[in-house]
This record gives structure tokens, C-alpha cells and sequence, in this order.
């Protein structure tokens, strides 16, 4: 197992939360372990957060949500797939950061492909500031192989109701330069790949049995949305062995653009260098604000407009 550098400044968070959490609330204990916490909704629990990873660094080791579940149970994100091993339930991953690669896999070189390269880094847990059975609210590091720190970042996740069959995942991320320049964000797409494959920012790997359905407010099918802008996107799918779910994204940032992948494998991004290079600019932090509700049953349009406009974002 990898021993991961710390940030100093980053360790009196650490023992401040982790003192307060020994006091031993309920919330906290509802929360887990310092490696692995979990959301709660209603009782339930929806959600496990594999805070440190034991993984290959080829496997871009990182923070990730699974098993992500419908309050009746049934599983929606994937880890570890064979086909693409790399991906991990829902989780923030970019493939080239000023030329790192913390997504995990070939790196895709322009004129070459995709190659295997020794340039993967890790997206570090550095310390809790927040922890109970509803949110996770945490600082990590995004570093390249030798342990230089290119952006450091501040993640809030929650969970709340949203009606008996449906809850709303939330996570915020202001991502900020750790190396005093602007520090850039690509993709496969950027790097010269063709075929819409901008990937990189928040993804959902998720899980079906057949191919699911996708959809925005005006269109339908995996070419149709794939690098579309429309404020949200649906993924309506049955899991293995049963279970009708949907998962209904928002979160746009200013230049995202989604990326799906629903024949190959089912997965959901919130693309940010879709098309064109995004930039984490020096002293400029870049806020990103994700929301997905995860509701049981297939739902139709007109009942994702209802939900969406029921919805109340705090």
C-alpha cells in the first residue's frame, strides 16, 4: 500500500475533526471510519465514501462514492469494472492536469493514442472539517507521482430527501492553483482523440442491465446528448437481478458540457474540457456544484420537471 505524503497545513483540521468526532455522537458514528464514511437518509443508508483507497496508481487513486443506492435499495454506481477498471462509482477525476493523469488507464497521446505512461498522481484525503451522517465536508490534494501538490481543493457532499422514493446527492468543489500559475485541465478530446471523448470532471459510473435510457428536456439517445449543454440529463436504467431506477444530473459550470457513454457502458459526466482546454487560474479558485437526485422507477419528463422545480437548493 502506498503511503501518502501529508500537508502539514492541512493537519491541525485533521486532528481538530477527528477530536471532535472521538466524542462519539451518534451522527458521527453513523458516519464510519476515517477510510470509509456513509450517508444516511431517513434511516437508510444510500451511500458509502471510500475516503483512502488501496488502489493501483494506475487506477488513479482518489476519494469515491460506492455503492450509491435508491432508498429502496437498489445500486446505481459500479466500481472497478473489468472493462474499465479505473472507474469508480461517482467521483471527481481529470485526465491530463498540466499533463498528470489523476483519471487512471492509457493516456491519450496525440499522434500516438492511448498509451500506458508512468504519469499518474493521486487525489488525496487531507482532513475532515465536517462529518455526519448527512454530509462529508473535507480538503484533499491533487498531486502527480512525486507528491507535488498542483491543486488543493474544499468538497462539501450531502444527502437529503426527496420524497419516500428519491434522495438528492450534493457535492461542491472549489478547486484552487497549488503551484502559484494557472493550472491547466484537458482530455482525451483536447489531446487530440476524436468521437466526443471530452471526459474528465464529475463521473458517474453507473450500473444496468441492457442499455439505459438517456435523455435532456429536447433529446434522446447517447449521440444526441452526448456534449450537449441543456441544464439537466436523465439516466433511467434496471439494475442486475431488478430495480427500475433515475438518476437526473444538474450542474453545469460555465463551459461543461456532458459526456455519456450508455452502449459502451453506462456513465454520466459533467465534461470540463469537453472540446476545449478549462483553466484553474492562479488565485481565481474554480467553484464547481453538482446535484443528482437518485430516485427509484423510470421517470418521465414531465415528472423530472416537476421534481426538478419542487426542489429546493440551499
Amino acid at each position: 500500500m502506498t503511503v501518502e505524503p501529508r500537508s502539514a497545513a492541512a493537519e491541525p483540521r485533521r486532528a481538530d475533526a477527528e477530536s471532535r468526532l472521538a466524542g462519539g455522537d451518534a451522527e458521527s458514528r453513523l458516519a464510519g471510519t476515517d477510510a470509509e464514511s456513509r450517508l444516511v437518509v431517513g434511516g437508510a443508508e444510500v451511500a458509502r465514501y471510500v475516503v483512502r483507497p488501496d488502489l493501483d496508481p494506475r487506477h488513479g487513486p482518489r476519494p469515491y462514492l460506492h455503492p450509491v443506492r435508491t432508498r429502496a435499495g437498489t445500486p446505481v454506481t459500479d466500481a472497478l469494472p473489468a472493462d474499465h477498471v479505473w472507474h469508480l462509482g461517482a467521483s471527481l477525476a481529470v485526465q491530463d492536469v498540466d499533463g498528470v493523469n489523476l483519471w487512471g488507464g492509457r493516456t491519450y497521446v496525440r499522434g500516438t493514442g492511448y498509451t500506458w505512461r508512468d504519469d499518474h498522481g493521486v487525489i488525496a484525503h487531507t482532513g475532515w472539517r465536517d462529518r455526519a451522517a448527512d454530509r462529508l465536508n473535507h480538503d484533499l490534494e491533487w498531486r502527480d507521482r512525486h507528491g507535488r501538490v498542483l491543486l488543493r481543493e474544499h468538497r462539501r457532499i450531502t444527502a437529503t430527501p426527496a420524497g419516500e422514493d428519491a434522495w438528492w446527492l450534493d457535492l461542491s468543489a472549489t478547486l484552487t492553483s497549488a503551484t502559484g500559475a494557472d493550472v491547466h485541465l484537458g482530455s482525451p478530446a483536447t489531446n487530440g482523440r476524436p468521437g466526443g471523448a471530452g471526459y474528465g470532471g464529475f463521473f458517474w459510473r453507473a450500473v444496468a442491465d441492457g442499455e439505459p435510457l438517456v435523455r435532456t428536456a429536447d433529446a434522446e439517445g447517447e449521440e444526441a446528448v452526448n456534449g450537449s449543454a441543456a441544464p439537466w440529463l436523465a439516466l433511467s436504467a434496471t439494475a442486475p437481478g431488478g430495480g427500475a431506477y433515475t438518476l437526473v444530473f444538474t450542474g453545469l459550470g460555465t463551459g461543461d458540457r456532458w459526456f455519456v457513454r450508455t452502449a459502451m457502458y453506462p456513465g454520466v459526466c459533467v465534461a470540463y474540457a469537453f472540446d476545449s482546454p478549462a483553466v484553474v487560474a492562479a488565485g481565481q479558485p474554480r467553484h464547481n456544484r453538482h446535484r443528482v437526485l437518485v430516485a427509484d422507477g423510470h421517470l418521465d419528463p414531465a415528472d423530472i420537471t416537476a421534481r426538478l422545480d419542487a426542489a429546493v437548493i440551499r
